[in-house]
């Protein structure tokens, strides 16, 4: 199975509800609005798109739509990591997942499925 490929807003996104959980529209854009810069329509847009492309699941509760990221947050990050790696540094070796412990993101248990993650996709990569 292939990563779902991820923009820098849609991980903006990905990120405040990895570290909050479900939110409203508006709850999300308040997280946000600073980094990204866009009004509250553009936010309500993407998080419709991300929804479409299997990122993130809608649910209403009390009447309220509020969202979940719908893709895991070590299966996602390994995955663009992996990518990073190969494009930009061409690198077709082992990542340390030691190199991220300073992460606010990734949890010790994060970083240890994150490990076994990385180690996985290097022995696919061998296989191809």
């Amino acid at each position: 199975m292939r990563e779902p490929s991820v923009t820098r807003p849609e991980l903006t996104i990905l990120k405040a509800l990895w570290s909050r959980g479900r939110l409203s529209a508006r709850e999300v854009h308040d997280l946000v609005a600073r980094e990204l810069g866009w009004s509250y329509s553009t936010t309500r847009t993407t998080l419709e798109r991300m929804c479409d492309k299997e990122l993130l699941s809608r649910k209403s509760v009390h009447g309220l739509a509020v969202y979940e990221p719908a893709v895991d947050k070590v299966a996602t990050l390994g995955g663009m990591i992996r990518d990073f790696a190969r494009r930009v540094l061409e690198m077709d070796g082992p990542l340390p997942a030691a190199m991220f412990a300073r992460s606010k993101l990734l949890s010790e248990d994060d970083l240890s499925e994150l490990e076994n993650l990385l180690e996985e996709l290097d022995r696919r990569g061998k296989k191809k």
